[in-house]
């Protein structure tokens, strides 16, 4: 610590961390603090008289923070003088004066060379300033037996509780909290209680699967019985042991097939909890209504997790009404079945036993509390440099926000930050009374104490908040303005391709240390691209230093390589026939040494310069590298992301495959690679922390929400001291927005559709156990979020459910009782994609697959390539509808491989089509027509903007508006204002543009109706073009055509053919299983199709 004082702090925490004895710590970190005083002095003898380096003093208040905080009780008077003597060096003589009141004669500090030591402010804006990271934070010394790895906090403990009492919670807790713990404990329990209990974990993402799958086969071990398994996993395109395990892995979807199929209750008894993480998708547009039905026909407890819900207690109250149903139903269940329990019919004894065991209270645990600080950065480019800017998060704010809204939940200040915005206060008014209370040093929870608490910050930072927000009610406007315009950072300056400069956006972070960073992109192909650029940028920076010969060395060490691989393999030829020569045996060992030093003279010609490479060699050995490469090399991508892994880059899609994914997750987790590009799905749960998050493309669905999941990720727990976030290249009033707007509210989504009802049908009228059936379905009928405590949208509801089964009865899945006949099977079966499903199914029905399905010959099974190649073009019309955009047809653009717009349906089709979306267009109209009375008719008269009301009396005093609201005389479901465009009842039966009419408080729209429109218009009226991938491939095979004249980035290409290759193949499933006949042609057609296309997807 003498020669180097940084080098000697930091094997001083490396032997605190592996030390055992407080004693032993106690009095190294008192040989720290010596070594400090030390070094400060000598500092400021030196080069510390002009300017001083505060990193020693913010060292040496760092081991005064760590005795103070864990060794009170060993200190003596000799170690007390001692830290008080060091703080009477930094200018802090009152903190010195509480801990060891200095004597006359003892005091050698006289004033010169107080002002020749001290830090020149004062102690409580000294450790706000520049120990904002290290402020001590509130965390229990205790341990709690049930944990094994680290002492839990208080809100960690109430989960434990939970889990151990069979209770249900919903917790909301910041990223990187500690909160998915619960979770694996929950797991522990259930897996110690025996062999049959099961424990289901629902993930958003398939990539969130596999690691938590991972994470659960190398956390647990046990000795099952045969046929049982640990881990099960359970999503579209891989099932593993999903019946069979007591851990079961899957997505929403996949979980909701099991509940609902009415031949698995036997197993969806034996769940003994459900945990769900990012349970804030229930606020999703899509596959929200998913999340909501398992919530609501489970029985067991559930953990609800989340980071992001800002109206908890409100999904928390919903959640209890459920389990009151629940209780009621297990209660009355149970009262049915004790006569024939008490006869001796103890079949089901474990299954009751598990449903009675568990409680029915449903607990809210809060923790706000994120255990880093995080600061948020701008980017500008100028002159071929990028340059960063601090942005105070009250900048975000204008008056008129703070005297609505006050200051958003989970807008939080570091310390740092506290100091900048009490600067400004002070700044711009002068006669600011509260000026010396709210002064760092006179803070009423700041005097005097030598070690600030992060708590005690948390209360200065409410503190200043509330005076600002005063500032605006109380008038003085124009001061709380002039704060907030001079806490804005300085106008971005951009005059780059911002895309250009992505790879020095890199090289610039590595050089400030702020990797490891998440690059965040919205667009597939801008995430793959981004990352190459990278390896670009390093490549041509290590071309540039080499030298001229090194290539040309490279080349010929190659050829000699060659040459002496085929000398070594033609002399163990010579070996083997012939008995062993001494004399050639020399000659093969020295081949083999010749062999081993070409071999290392290439590599240390190949070798990556450390500059030229982000990946860290040290995180992992070679062995390990090499074995997680191995599981790629036959992937579509593995090539790629094995080069951009050796220069510490990666990138993760949605659209990888699963291996491909794990490859860059598990090397990130290890340090190895230090820069991904990533979509937003890599915020969804995936556990890859990190030190800087990047946010460089703005898109719409950078969002509040996705803003807080994404940021969440900067600043590891025991790695980081704090987390940064950039924006590069997002406009300044959107990068306010994302910080000042809350997060959506959970209300909930419209739950209900034809097929899921017809779903619900199926299971009432097939269950094994009908009562549990009959429960569950009424459970989801009757508990929508979005009709919770609002009986209007209960009975918009009931109306719909009539609705949805006349039509069922009408299309003849259901019969006058209600029990599904025909195709309802198959109907269900492709549920994933209704109205196609119902069309499809249809079009069935009429004959005309019969008609088009013809072979070759009488009497053969096998079908044209012109048949072929028509029913795909039916199928992609119904199941693989993508669009492309309307200025595709203007643009004079040469396809090579592809058609690219998908032709219409043929003739008989689209009659078909036509006359099915007419019937259903008539019945949907006359739905709405009832469904209208239930309409806010006030809301209706007020504007959805201004919310100017036409419906008081002082309209009725205007002859203008009482005659154009006398419009709507004579119409019922047409909304007042758009029936001053001439719009009518009649205006329902165009569904297409029924949305802007219709009444919007009934909260039903046209998307609602099972319809499927042939043609669909932008924005701007041009017609929209079907995208003909599906086509395509299946003429030509060729993936690379897709992206060249489709215009699909490969990954997402291979995703969408993927998921047309299952339908096919679930349809010609589900035919075989319909059809008695052996023999039928559509069946044998579909069969055919299905083995092509696979064949061909297969190839790729």
């Amino acid at each position: 610590m003498k020669e180097n004082l940084n080098s000697g702090i930091k094997n001083l925490e490396d032997f605190l961390k592996s030390c055992k004895s407080s004693s032993v710590k106690f009095q190294v970190e008192m040989v720290g603090i010596t070594a400090c005083l030390r070094a400060w002095k000598e500092h400021c003898r030196g080069e510390g008289e002009t300017t001083k380096d505060l990193s020693i003093a913010v060292q040496m208040m760092k081991r005064i923070y760590s005795v103070m905080e864990k060794y009170p009780e060993l200190l003596q008077e000799a170690d007390r003088q001692l830290i008080a003597r060091c703080l009477r060096y930094l200018g802090f003589e009152e903190l010195a004066s509480t801990l060891h009141p200095a004597q006359v004669t003892e005091n050698d500090m006289k004033e010169k060379k107080k002002n020749k030591y001290s830090v020149g402010i004062g102690p409580a804006r000294f450790q706000l300033q520049y120990m904002g990271q290290y402020l001590v934070r509130d965390e229990r010394k205790d341990p709690d037996p049930r944990v094994q790895d680290f002492i839990p906090d208080t809100w960690q403990r109430e989960l434990l509780d939970v889990v151990d009492k069979n209770e249900s919670a919903v917790i909301v807790a910041p990223t990187s909290s500690g909160k998915t713990y619960a979770s694996y404990y929950c797991m522990e329990e259930v897996l110690r209680d025996g062999d049959d209990g099961v424990v289901v974990y629902v993930a958003p993402t398939k990539a969130l699967v596999n690691q938590v799958a991972a994470t659960v086969e190398n956390r647990f071990s046990k000795n099952l019985p045969n046929g049982v398994s640990l881990c099960g996993v359970f999503t579209r395109d891989y099932r593993h042991e999903a019946l069979n395990s007591q851990v079961l892995i899957t997505v929403p979807a996949c979980f909701e097939l099991l509940l609902l199929a009415p031949h698995r209750q036997a197993w969806v008894k034996r769940i003994r909890y459900v945990i769900f993480d990012e349970v804030h998708c229930l606020g999703g547009e899509i596959g929200a209504e998913v999340w909501e039905h398992l919530l609501v026909m489970i029985r067991c407890p559930f953990l609800a997790l989340s980071a992001t819900i800002s109206n908890p207690e409100h999904l928390t109250e919903w959640l209890r009404s459920i389990k009151q149903y629940w209780k009621q139903t297990d209660s009355m269940i149970e009262k049915n079945t004790a006569s024939s329990r008490n006869a001796g019919c103890r079949a089901s004894s474990h299954q009751d036993y598990l449903l009675r065991k568990q409680s029915y209270k449903v607990r809210l645990v809060l923790y706000a509390e994120r255990y880093n600080d995080l600061e948020k950065h701008i980017c500008s480019v100028n002159n071929h440099d990028i340059s960063f800017d601090h942005f105070h998060p009250c900048a975000a704010l204008t008056m008129d926000h703070i005297e609505k809204f006050g200051f958003p939940s989970d807008l939080t200040l570091s310390p740092r930050e506290m100091i900048q915005l009490y600067d400004t206060m002070f700044e711009f008014w002068e006669g600011w009374p509260r000026a010396q209370e709210l002064c760092p040093e006179e803070f009423v929870h700041f005097k005097n104490k030598i070690v600030i608490r992060k708590v005690d910050a948390r209360k200065y930072e409410e503190s200043l908040k509330a005076e600002l927000t005063g500032w605006v009610k109380s008038g003085h406007v124009q001061e709380a303005r002039m704060v907030l315009r001079n806490l804005r950072p300085p106008p971005v300056v951009s005059s780059e391709n911002m895309a250009l400069m992505f790879p020095r956006l890199v090289e610039k972070l590595r050089q400030m240390e702020k990797l490891p960073a998440l690059f965040f992109l919205f667009n597939l192909g801008a995430v793959e691209r981004n990352a190459r650029s990278v390896k670009r940028f390093l490549e041509i920076k290590q071309q540039s230093r080499r030298p001229l010969k090194a290539d040309k060395e490279a080349y010929d060490m190659e050829s000699k390589l060659r040459k002496v691989r085929k000398s070594l393999e033609t002399q163990k030829t010579i070996d083997k026939r012939s008995q062993k020569n001494p004399r050639k045996m020399d000659q093969s060992l020295i081949h083999e040494a010749e062999h081993a030093n070409l071999l290392k003279l290439l590599e240390k010609n190949l070798e990556i310069p450390e500059d030229c490479t982000y990946a860290d060699q040290k995180a992992i050995d070679a062995e390990t590298l090499q074995r997680v490469f191995d599981r790629v090399k036959f992937s579509r991508k593995g090539a790629e992301l094995k080069a951009l892994a050796a220069r510490g880059i990666g990138y993760h899609h949605s659209s990888l495959s699963a291996k491909e994914k794990q490859l860059v997750e598990i090397l990130f987790r290890q340090g190895f690679i230090r820069v991904v590009t990533a979509t937003g799905t890599l915020a969804l749960g995936i556990n890859m922390p990190c030190k800087s998050v990047v946010f460089a493309q703005n898109s719409v669905y950078l969002d509040a929400l996705n803003y807080r999941q994404m940021s969440g990720r900067a600043g590891r727990r025991g790695q980081d001291l704090g987390g940064d976030v950039y924006f590069f290249g997002i406009p300044l009033p959107k990068i306010e927005k994302l910080i000042k707007s809350n997060v959506p509210e959970l209300r909930g989504q419209f739950p209900l559709s034809i097929s899921l009802i017809l779903r619900l049908m199926l299971l009432a009228s097939k269950a094994d156990d009908p009562e549990d059936a009959k429960a569950k379905v009424l459970s989801v009928l009757k508990h929508s979020l979005i009709s919770f405590k609002q009986p209007r949208a209960l009975e918009v509801l009931k109306l719909y459910f009539l609705f949805s089964v006349q039509f069922l009865v009408k299309e003849g899945y259901l019969d006058q009782e209600g029990n599904p006949t025909g195709f309802a099977g198959l109907v269900s079966h492709l549920h994933y994609h209704e109205p196609s499903n119902l069309v499809f199914v249809s079009f069935l029905v009429r004959g005309l697959f019969h008609n088009l399905c013809q072979p070759t010959r009488k009497g053969s099974k096998h079908f044209s390539q012109d048949v072929m190649e028509k029913l795909v073009l039916v199928l992609a019309n119904l199941f693989g509808r993508k669009y492309l955009p309307a200025k595709f047809q203007d643009a004079t653009l040469k396809f090579y491989q592809s058609k690219v717009f998908l032709e219409d349906l043929p003739e008989d089709f689209k009659a078909a089509l036509d006359e099915y979306n007419t019937n259903v267009t008539k019945d949907f109209a006359s739905f709405l027509l009832i469904v209208s009375k239930l309409a806010d008719m006030k809301q209706e008269h007020q504007l959805p903007l201004s919310k100017i009301d036409f419906s008081g009396q002082e309209c009725e005093d205007s002859q203008l508006v009482s005659h154009l609201m006398s419009c709507r005389e004579g119409r019922i479901a047409i909304s007042p204002f758009a029936c001053l465009s001439g719009n009518s009842d009649g205006s329902l039966l165009h569904l297409e543009t029924s949305d802007h009419v219709t009444l919007r408080t009934i909260g039903i729209d046209s998307t609602r109706a099972p319809v499927l429109w042939p043609q669909e218009f932008d924005h701007q009226g041009r017609k929209m073009q079907l995208n003909a991938y599906a086509l395509d491939f299946y003429k030509h095979g060729s993936l690379t055509g897709l992206v060249q004249d489709n215009r699909i980035n490969e990954g997402a290409a291979y995703q969408l053919l993927k998921d047309f290759s299952l339908t096919i193949k679930s349809i010609s499933v589900s035919l075989r299983e319909l059809c008695g006949n052996e023999e039928d042609n559509v069946v044998l057609a579909f069969e055919q199709l299905s083995e092509t296309f696979n064949e061909k997807f297969k190839n790729i």
